[in-house]
């Protein structure tokens, strides 16, 4: 029995070690690109979501700082919706007004902590598949 637990104990972490390394990739290949000509800032916030999941994070931004939120998603995640709301619940920004874009410039008037909400949608044409994949949040900054 203890042999059993130390397999599945030894597999669970390379499990877990594959799956680190894999968003890693995911972000430097796809997503730290999109973010340029901003600096990423290096906090890195990933996460596997699955259809008709919502995640939040709280983030602070500084006064008269120009920055770039980016949430970058993989392929199969269908026109994944993020709003920003300030801690009011108040909404400042929304990209399904702007067709989906996985991304938005702004400079910060104050500092404040504003919550990024991600919305995975559901997939329209019902599967008994359900669609899953890595969802990053990345904060970019002008120099």
């Amino acid at each position: 029995m203890k042999r059993i637990l130390q397999v599945v104990l030894l597999i669970t972490i390379i499990f877990s070690v594959n799956s680190v390394y894999a968003q890693k990739k995911f972000v430097k290949n796809h997503c730290l690109p999109v973010l340029a000509p901003f600096v990423y800032n290096g906090q890195l916030n990933t996460a596997t979501l699955s259809e008709g999941e919502v995640a939040e994070l709280v983030l602070t931004f500084y006064s008269g700082q120009d920055y770039r939120v980016l949430v970058c998603a993989q392929e199969v995640l269908d026109s994944v919706e993020f709003k920003l709301f300030d801690t009011n619940e108040n909404l400042i920004f929304s990209n399904a007004d702007h067709d989906f874009i996985n991304y938005w410039d702004f400079t910060s008037n104050s500092t404040q902590q504003l919550v990024v909400r991600v919305i995975v949608p559901k997939q329209e044409i019902k599967s008994e598949i359900i669609q899953s994949g890595y969802v990053s949040i990345l904060v970019g900054f002008k120099e």
